[in-house]
């Protein structure tokens, strides 16, 4: 099931997603879906990379201090 909805963008944003969807023989929509698929995965990402990487730095702080000297 897909649902209908309105949104609002830069013209020349709106413009250059049209071009890659007719260059890669695609729909807008399928283009705008996979884009809005993508942006949620990575953001859902994020929080667990940002608290590994804070682990990382707190484990290692001693070390990367003197690396940087």
């Amino acid at each position: 099931m897909v649902t209908k909805f309105s949104s609002q963008m830069p013209p020349e944003l709106l413009e250059a997603l049209r071009q890659h969807a007719s260059e890669s023989g695609r729909t807008l929509s399928s283009v705008l879906t996979e884009a809005a698929e993508q942006y949620l995965a990575r953001e859902r990402v994020r929080p667990a990379f940002r608290q590994a990487t804070e682990a990382v730095l707190d484990e290692h702080a001693e070390l990367l201090e003197r690396l940087a000297r």
